[in-house]
């Protein structure tokens, strides 16, 4: 909780994370569409939220981005079975982690064929992935996130990466 029970404008918060989570959602879904339709409802949910449960905005942001893209995979795994053909990331002209930040990620970026390894993994494998290798969250914030325990989420990591006895090119 942030001193004095007192949380900065919550647009201004939510703004100032929005390409960090628009570019989490995109990697995790591999559609800018279903990553703006998630951070639609972040911003529900982030409204909603009492500020006694907020301790780190950012953090709590994640929370959110990663659960809602997690339940949008699960959810696209039970309808995909009438999909024709190999599922293929929408490719994306502009990253949306960069609109504000021209530095952000820029040496991170995920290339249209790790997309394509992604899709590969589990839900969980992914988020794991993606939260601890390309945005530098540390596993003891990655657990309580997927309700994994610390080195579940270690587990989880090293087995998303192609070759886990090479370190990770992020």
């Amino acid at each position: 909780m942030l001193p004095d029970n007192k949380l900065p404008d919550r647009a201004a918060a939510f703004e100032t994370e929005r390409g960090r989570l628009t570019g989490l959602a995109y990697r995790m879904l591999g559609s800018l569409t279903d990553a703006e339709d998630i951070m639609q409802d972040a911003w529900l949910r982030w409204e909603g939220a009492a500020p006694d449960d907020i301790r780190k905005p950012a953090a709590y942001l994640s929370a959110i981005v990663t659960r809602l893209c997690l339940d949008r995979l699960k959810q696209a795994r039970r309808h995909r079975e009438v999909y024709v053909g190999p599922w293929l990331p929408e490719p994306v002209l502009t990253d949306p982690a960069s609109v504000d930040d021209p530095d952000c990620l820029s040496e991170k970026d995920i290339s249209y064929a790790l997309m394509l390894a992604l899709e590969r993994l589990s839900p969980l494998e992914r988020a794991a992935f993606i939260l601890y290798d390309v945005f530098d969250m540390p596993f003891g914030e990655i657990a309580p996130v997927l309700g994994r325990s610390e080195q579940a989420c270690r587990q989880l990591a090293s087995r998303a990466r192609p070759y886990p006895q090479f370190p990770s090119p992020f």
